[in-house]
């Protein structure tokens, strides 16, 4: 069973920039696509960006395009979520999650990633 474990979030004024870590345990990480999620208050959950295996490829949601970058280091089995120019609308708990295989979902559902770090909290002030 592999663990996510997110770091990295706080608080930031609008305009500034977070970066998000997740670090997974276990050896095969580089099997596997990445992504992130995050939860507002009182919203559901959403998709917000994905990697494949090897970093090759990359989608996000449209609303954090250009604005937010996701990678990954193998060797470090790591992935991470580079946050610019934020807005009071990013701010959500995020989470990390893994998906079921190495290649980015066909679709952005929730179903198609199998294993969830427990998220970690992002506030943007105006």
């Amino acid at each position: 069973q592999v663990q996510l474990v997110e770091s990295g979030g706080g608080l930031v004024q609008a305009g500034g920039s977070l970066r998000l870590s997740c670090a997974a345990s276990g050896r095969t990480f580089s099997n596997y696509a990445m992504g992130w999620f995050r939860q507002a208050p009182g919203k559901v959950r959403e998709f917000v960006a994905a990697i494949n295996w090897s970093g090759s490829n990359t989608y996000y949601v449209e609303s954090v395009q250009a604005r937010f970058t996701i990678s990954r280091d193998n060797a470090k089995s790591t992935v991470y979520l580079q946050m610019n120019s934020l807005k009071p609308e990013d701010t959500a708990v995020y989470y990390c999650a893994r998906s079921r295989g190495g290649f980015l979902p066909q679709d952005r559902r929730e179903v198609n990633f199998g294993s969830w770090g427990q998220g970690t909290q992002v506030t943007v002030s105006s």
